[in-house]
């Protein structure tokens, strides 16, 4: 809200402009009235209003002396619009070049001083972003220059001068990721310094670089010299769990060693990026260099029996299979020091397998959309927690796309089995033949065969047999063994009791019934 303060010695003006303008609407509120120049001034060194809204005539100090009095204060630039009876016209104007916003003729016209107030506002919001960006663009490149070592000895005390950098002060570089994964939100540098503001005191102060999306520097400054390695591990632990808790999303903080010296930062600078390589052999989310620095990194070789464990189950569909078989993967990743490098060869290794499965299977990339983008990420904004729930979940994927791609594979197989039974139903063919005829088991070629015609095989054959067994029927004069054997039922006597069954006749009573229509019809 923008502070306003009303001055004129009338008071029913000043109730006036309470009532005339909806002051919650431009996002205004008026602070303070005065009576004249004099009162005014005081408050306004005390008060600090953005807007001044003044009468030019009024008793000890007048508007013009009120905004030349205001010029003179250090620090204040209020915008200033008078309010003037006709009369006074000649000294509005006056003021108009001293640098006043708007006059507004009395009575006050609602509509004509809400547009000049809203015409305040906007200067304000515009003069503060361009303040703001400059000390962003100055704070970035001075913070830029002394990462990179770039400040030349006879400039030090220029960039302490600007930081507010003395003699007994220590400096301390630390990196923040921001650890969303594939998670498209992201953290910018506005919501990440109104974070840390919240951090700062008159003893310590926070400085914030955005290197790249989703990482920033982090230079920490605090004015006294010898920080115990527990308050400044405490210190770091809990910037990072207010910066958790403010912006919502999984933190990586990577810290140097304080150092006393501009010059020393790129050190401080380049042992954060050292302890950023351990982020998954550490916990919590802080890592010092301090704590890291004598700890080896190792790149282990990926053992192609863990991918086909891992790749065999998948195709199982035995999601319990791979789901320990990833928990214990990334355990090993976090006990054996994996590099971020090590950890990222070893899924691509499996990922690369899957695909290669998927490829044999007829399939394509296409279907394993999750696994195809873990691949390509550079894995440098993820933590363990997130790779590991990303990488099941595309394994979820996958399992899926597999047990669709072996439907397929099985759609097409038992077609061709269908085909073949159309072709030799008449023959003395069986369930278990026909597995054998296919390499396949017979119990689970049944099951293929209900699932893709929702029909038992051996009714299939039967209801084959049967319309087969009617047309012999109809067209010739074959006897019903012979019939029943052209159809390829070996016992005359169970092929009548199945053709009862289904027809609702026997097939001598379905050959007469045949018969007596045509010659009912011929008559």
């Amino acid at each position: 809200m923008l502070k306003v303060l009303l001055v004129d010695d009338e008071m029913y003006v000043r109730q006036g402009m309470h009532e005339l303008i909806s002051w919650d609407d431009l996002h205004m509120e008026i602070i303070g009235e005065a009576e004249n120049g004099l009162v005014a001034l005081k408050m306004i060194e005390c008060l600090q209003p953005d807007v001044i809204i003044t009468d030019i005539r009024m008793p000890i100090l007048d508007g013009l002396e009120l905004i030349h009095a205001v010029a003179k204060l250090p620090h204040l630039e209020p915008v200033f619009i008078i309010i003037s009876g006709y009369h006074d016209f000649k000294y509005a104007q006056q003021a108009i070049r001293y640098g006043v916003q708007d006059y507004i003729l009395k009575p006050v016209d609602d509509e004509e001083m809400t547009a000049t107030l809203q015409k305040s506002a906007d200067r304000i919001s515009n003069k503060r972003k361009h303040i703001l960006l400059a000390e962003e663009q100055t704070s970035n490149i001075i913070l830029e220059n002394m990462i990179k070592g770039h400040v030349r000895k006879e400039d030090e005390h220029r960039y302490a001068e600007v930081l507010g950098i003395n003699c007994k002060s220590s400096l301390l570089m630390a990196l923040i990721e921001i650890q969303s994964g594939l998670d498209v939100r992201k953290v910018n540098i506005e919501q990440l310094r109104e974070a840390v503001h919240t951090l700062e005191n008159d003893f310590f102060k926070i400085f914030v670089i955005e290197q790249q999306r989703g990482k920033f520097g982090l230079l920490l400054l605090w004015h006294e010299h010898d920080q115990e390695d527990s308050a400044l591990r405490d210190k770091l632990c809990n910037i990072h769990m207010v910066l958790r808790e403010r912006l919502h999303v999984d933190i990586g903080l990577y810290a140097g060693t304080p150092v006393n010296k501009i010059g020393d930062v790129p050190h401080s600078y380049h042992e954060a990026e050292a302890a950023a390589r351990h982020k998954f052999a550490e916990d919590g989310g802080v890592v010092r260099y301090a704590e890291i620095k004598d700890k080896p990194l190792y790149v282990f070789n990926v053992y192609q029996d863990d991918v086909d464990q891992l790749i065999m189950s998948l195709e199982e569909g035995n999601r319990s299979a791979y789901h320990k078989i990833v928990e214990d993967k990334f355990r090993l990743f976090q006990a054996n020091r994996f590099s971020p490098q090590a950890v990222s060869g070893s899924l691509i290794h499996s990922i690369t397998g899957i695909l290669g499965v998927a490829h044999e299977m007829g399939g394509n990339d296409e279907g394993l959309q999750q696994l195809k983008e873990l691949a390509q990420q550079s894995h440098e904004g993820w933590n363990l927690r997130l790779l590991k729930n990303t990488f099941l979940n595309a394994l979820e994927e996958a399992e899926n796309y597999l047990s669709l791609l072996r439907s397929e594979q099985s759609k097409g197989e038992i077609h061709k089995i269908k085909r073949y039974i159309d072709a030799h139903y008449t023959e003395n063919i069986s369930l278990k033949s026909i597995a054998a005829l296919f390499y396949m088991n017979p119990v689970y070629l049944g099951r293929l065969f209900r699932k893709g015609y929702n029909l038992y095989f051996n009714d299939y054959l039967l209801n084959l047999r049967i319309q087969e067994a009617k047309k012999l029927l109809r067209q010739t004069n074959l006897r019903v063994y012979e019939v029943a054997a052209r159809v390829g039922f070996q016992n005359a006597d169970y092929f009548v009791t199945q053709f009862e069954k289904i027809v609702q006749l026997s097939p001598t009573e379905y050959r007469n019934q045949i018969q007596g229509n045509e010659q009912r019809g011929a008559r």
